[in-house]
Parts: C-alpha cells; structure tokens; sequence
C-alpha cells in the first residue's frame, strides 16, 4: 500500500487529491509468490514415488497409438543417424513425474522478434532449467505481398526465389509454438532420470518393430500415406532406399518412420535426408551428385561432415556477430563454413534471419 498525490487542471483551477493505491505490480508479485508456495507444498505433501512413475511410464509406452506418434521418438538424418525422444514422450513422462513445473514467459518483444523464456523445475529438488527461445515475425515465401512489399529476397538452395515477408498470426503462432515445443522437449529431456529414457527409447523401438514386423504391407502404406503429406513420393522413398517399397524389411520401416517423425516436427528435411545419404555412400559434390568414397571435391582427403544442431548452437554467436556488424555477408558465411562443415537448410535460414536485425 503507499499514498499518493495527483493533481488535477481544469479551467480557473487546481485540486489536489490524496488517496491510498495499490501498485499492480505489488498486487501482480504477491499472487505470483502464492502460486509458487502452494506447488512447491503440493510437492512435499504428495512426493512421487519412482517405481509408479517407472510403471506409468512404461504402460504409455507400450501403447501402439504413443510408440507410432511421430513426436514420440524420431530419427535426424545426421551422418549414420541421430535418434532421439521427441516432445510427445517428453509431454507423458513430465506427467507421470508429476511435481514438475514448465513455465513459459515473453521477456521481450519488437517489430522483429519475440523472446520467450522457457523453463522447466522439478518441484521435488528445486532444480530449474532456463532457455530463452527467439521468434522472428517473418516468414519465407515463393512469392511477395499482395500487395508486392516484402522485407527481402535470396534464392534459396534450390535456386528459385525466396521472398521474406511479415508472419501473419497463424504463421507466427505455428513458429511460437514449434520453438517452445522444441525448447520443452530439450529441457524436459534434462529432468527425466537417463534410466527411463533408455528404457521408454528401447520399448518405443521394439513396439515399431513388432508392428512392422507382424503386417509389414499396412505398415508400409501408412508409411507411405505420411509421407506423402508432407510432398515426399513413393518413387522418392525407393530412390532412398535403393529398392522399392513391397521389399522393405521391418527395420526399413522402422528407420523410415523416424525420419518421417524428424521431418514432421522441422528437425530435418527431405532434401537433408537425401544429401545425407549419399554422403554416407561417399559425399556429394557442389551440384549434389554421387562421388567415389573418399573424394570430398576440396582436395582435403576427408567427407566434409554436417554442422548438428549442438555445433551451430556453440558457434552461432560469433558468426551473428560477423553478420550484425556486417564484417561478412550471409552468402560469404556460408561459404566459409562451409569449407568445414555443411549447414542444414533450417541452420542457413536461421543465417540469413540475421541479417534482417535491427539491433
């Protein structure tokens, strides 16, 4: 409570007032201190007990509908394959721990960007996990605005021509959401004891295989029904496969779901997925052709790897800062990265987002 002087002008006169206020910020800071007391004594009056959260666990898991979601575990097309939990298995466990808080705050925003600050705490122990995720308001199309403004323009690695446009509210509600999603799922993973993960990752596997294995034809045309969606063709798959799809084998299903799941939720894309695999037949060249095992085409002996997403998030901040203050252009960034690693799609985007900041 504090007392406080206003003062009010009218035409010939002058009054001042005294009255008693109560900030909103007092009132605002108060009710947020009740709410954490009252978790934090929730979680001492009912601690979870491991072995329920172990069996809990383990029964979504077993679940055919949750081991097939492809937001439960997915497989990133990253040299001989990166494979994962993803936010739906994250979404079960947090759950079935119980006493875990996720919270999600915008701490800034402007013309260009959002900065929401994710984080996860385990009630029990006091242990937080922050991250603060950026969501630029601006999206890429084929073409401008109707009415031909865009902010700019750049072809992309297919050589056709990028407009960056302002997001509209669905396009920045999608991005909102797949960011935070993705940082959840990073922080939850940190929170969830490593032992359930690799038992919830082993029982997912063995569901997906036995499924694939007990019908392999109706799993391949789901398989192929997904994929299809999201633009990928069956003469697609057989190219990467190298076979066509009546003779995949159970762990061809299996491994052609993961990637499915990965490309669905933005961890990769179809093009990375075929680049991929012919490096790992023996690198590509600067067109994207085959080439013999051991030829990288700079004349260094080896494949040059691709960049993952831990590597770019080590390294992104000085290469911004070369962006920022204009040292390089996104073009001659890329270029020189790439002499040493190869950037996925998403991490040259994120690139060129850069230049588009007004600091």
């Amino acid at each position: 409570m504090s007392t406080a002087l206003s003062t009010r002008n009218e035409f010939g006169a002058q009054q001042q007032t005294t009255g008693v206020v109560e900030t909103a910020s007092a009132a605002v800071a108060a009710q947020s201190k009740a709410m954490v007391e009252a978790r934090y004594i929730m979680a001492m009056r009912r601690p979870r007990m491991w072995d329920q959260v172990r069996q809990d666990l383990i029964a979504e898991c077993r679940r055919p509908s949750f081991a097939h979601n492809k937001s439960a575990y997915y497989r990133k097309p990253i040299g001989n394959g990166v494979e994962g939990l993803g936010i739906r298995f994250v979404e079960v466990a947090l759950r079935c721990m119980t006493n875990v808080l996720v919270e999600t705050t915008m701490i800034f925003e402007d013309e260009a960007k959002e900065v929401h600050r994710v984080s996860v705490t385990d009630l029990e122990s006091n242990l937080t996990y922050p991250l603060d995720v950026r969501v630029s308001k601006t999206v890429e199309r084929s073409k401008p605005m109707d009415d031909g403004s865009y902010i700019s323009v750049r072809k992309n690695s297919y050589g056709k021509i990028t407009y960056t446009v302002p997001a509209n509210d669905d396009d920045l509600l999608n991005k909102r959401a797949a960011q935070i999603s993705k940082a959840i799922r990073t922080l939850g993973l940190r929170i969830i004891p490593g032992d359930l993960q690799d038992e919830a990752e082993a029982i997912i596997k063995a569901v997906r295989m036995d499924e694939a294995a007990r019908d392999p034809a109706a799993e391949r045309k789901r398989i192929a029904d997904a994929f299809g969606e999201i633009g990928v063709k069956a003469a697609d798959l057989t190219e990467y496969l190298g076979h066509t799809l009546d003779t995949c084998s159970p762990h061809e299903l299996v491994d052609l779901r993961g990637i499915y799941g990965a490309i669905k939720d933005g961890e990769a894309t179809w093009k990375s997925v075929m680049e991929n695999k012919a490096e790992q037949q023996g690198g590509v060249d600067q067109n994207g052709a085959g080439k013999p095992a051991g030829d990288t085409g700079a004349g260094s002996g080896k494949t040059i790897p691709v960049c993952t997403d831990e590597e770019f998030e080590k390294k992104k901040t000085g290469w911004r800062k070369q962006i920022i203050e204009k040292n390089k252009t996104v073009d001659e960034l890329v270029a020189t990265i790439e002499t040493k690693m190869r950037l996925t799609d998403d991490q040259k985007l994120t690139i060129d987002s850069w230049s588009h900041e007004q600091d």
